[in-house]
């Protein structure tokens, strides 16, 4: 703080009074022909409009359609292309996978079978109880 600044706290006897006008916020720039401040004109908010509408084919406007096994061999090209680019796990990636997912499926047997052989236990116990008490 500068010794002008602090006279004028001193000579104010007020520490709260803001000095001079309000600093303005920084202007965040957005994406270039849109507005920042309104709302988003009713084709963009809506999807109506030339943009907003889905593209719709008419029958027959097409073509004529190829042939089944051209078809068929083009998807299993597109198949193999695909898995192609599939990031495979590697061998010691599958083998840990596999141990979590019988550790867990061992773990979650043996805890459903005692909370159910509890839960036969004190509803065998109730029954006893109140069967002795007719």
């Amino acid at each position: 703080m500068s010794n002008k600044e602090d006279e004028e706290m001193t000579d104010s006897g007020h520490d709260d009074e803001p000095k001079g006008p309000p600093e303005s916020t920084p202007e965040h720039g957005g994406s270039a022909g849109v507005s920042t401040g309104g709302a988003a004109p009713r084709m963009a908010r809506f999807g109506e409009g030339s943009e907003g509408t889905p593209a719709r084919r008419e029958r027959g406007l097409a073509g004529p359609r190829d042939g089944f096994l051209t078809r068929a061999g083009k998807f299993l090209r597109d198949v193999r292309a695909e898995l192609g680019r599939v990031t495979w796990p590697t061998t010691t990636e599958v083998r840990n996978t596999t141990f979590i997912t019988i550790v867990a499926v061992i773990f979650f047997a043996a805890y459903l079978y005692a909370v159910d052989h509890s839960f036969a236990f004190v509803i065998d116990q109730i029954q006893r109880w109140v069967g002795g008490a007719a």
